[in-house]
């Protein structure tokens, strides 16, 4: 397992004896790879994303909080995702290995969002699995209240394959829309964007050569995105052609947003693991 210098972008890489491997830059506490023992990788990152300070990065897994996109007064997604986390610790346990960052509250989030928090963010690869665990603590002497998403973009062959099946008969949102999901499974025959609400078990993602179950932990909601081809040429960090190869299911709190006392805390997390 490899720690970074000073250097935001340089990854910590976490290496199972299985070949199982994950990397994870301390900017945005964000993971950009995950590769399982088979030596596929998982997880879509654009080559055309910008790896500098200020810019979210467009792929891999972006931590949203404590806005989910333009919920809120502060930037889409908050701010989680552009600011620098520290590396607290690797560790290898029997058969995985597991990272630790850590985002404290500073002046810099205090300017945009006056409260005292922690979040705390631990990766663990190993086998065929991935898991995400999220913690948020106030560490203020004020309440407040947060939304939250995993925002994990994982790689297709091409969408237009893929299915996704386990949100039958649920509410969603879409572009401000309130409808109920009848397609079995949905697919995605363009531009995609929706919050389905109060989610109850996992989801599978489904194409030729590969099935994946998406589960989760104290996040009540899952967003399915994608650009679709005309909103894609739009977006200068995407590579061309990008959004064929990928599709975000995220792990969300949206909804309802959480509510933290002074010294409260709240624990999410997703779970990836290939099944076939």
């Amino acid at each position: 397992m490899d720690t970074p210098g000073s250097d935001p972008f340089s990854s910590v890489h976490l290496i199972v004896p299985d070949g199982a491997r994950a990397a994870i830059v301390p900017y945005g506490g964000h993971v950009t790879s995950w590769t399982t023992p088979d030596g596929r990788e998982r997880l879509f990152l654009s080559r055309t994303t910008p790896l500098e300070s200020g810019s979210a990065i467009r792929g891999g897994v972006p931590v949203v909080f404590p806005q989910f996109a333009g919920r809120g007064p502060l930037r889409p997604h908050g701010f989680a995702r552009v600011n620098p986390w520290q590396h607290v610790a690797t560790q290898a346990g029997t058969g995985t290995a597991t990272a630790h960052f850590r985002l404290d509250g500073s002046p810099a989030t205090r300017a945009v969002w006056d409260y005292g928090f922690r979040l705390d963010l631990r990766v663990t690869v190993g086998g065929a699995r991935l898991a995400l665990d999220m913690q948020v603590t106030n560490s203020g002497d004020r309440p407040f209240t947060f939304a939250a998403a995993l925002h994990t973009y994982l790689r297709v062959g091409d969408v237009a394959a893929a299915s996704i099946a386990g949100l039958d008969g649920l509410a969603y949102t879409e572009h401000g829309a309130d409808r109920v999901q009848r397609e079995s499974p949905l697919r995605i025959a363009g531009e995609i964007d929706r919050i389905y609400w109060d989610v109850p078990g996992p989801v599978t993602l489904a194409e030729p050569g590969q099935t994946l179950r998406v589960g989760q932990t104290g996040f009540t909601d899952v967003v399915v995105w994608n650009p679709g081809p005309e909103r894609a040429a739009a977006l200068a960090d995407l590579e061309p052609g990008g959004y064929r190869r990928m599709v975000c299911i995220e792990a969300a709190v949206i909804g309802q947003p959480v509510a933290l006392a002074p010294g409260g805390a709240w624990q999410g997390g997703q779970q990836v693991e290939v099944v076939a």
